[in-house]
């Protein structure tokens, strides 16, 4: 049985000198690091690349005004009219950014 361990914040501090190497860091232009030990991502790593399936979008509420034949229509479909309109539009919009609109 292997054993479970956990780390803290208390358990690894930041001391003066690990802020000052995270200020350096953080100061020094992206250009000057070295990404020569990071082999480069072939084509088949992004055929298989997944969205992250954690990822949720924040919901904003809003009020819209629809005609009554397309909310019914989307009501007649079951439950679940309201996602089904937000991913008709999400389809439409990426599909628009996607022709460069």
């Amino acid at each position: 049985m292997k054993r479970l361990v956990r780390k803290t914040v208390e358990d690894s501090p930041i001391t003066h000198a690990r802020k000052r190497k995270l200020t350096q860091l953080t100061a020094q232009p992206d250009r000057e690091i070295d990404f020569t030990d990071i082999q480069p991502l072939s084509d088949s790593f992004w055929k298989n690349a997944i969205r992250n399936p954690f990822y949720k979008p924040v919901k904003q509420q809003v009020t819209v005004r629809l005609d009554s034949d397309v909310v019914g229509w989307l009501r007649n479909k079951g439950k679940g009219y309201q996602t089904r309109m937000n991913q008709l539009l999400r389809e439409a919009m990426l599909t628009d950014l996607k022709n460069g609109a």
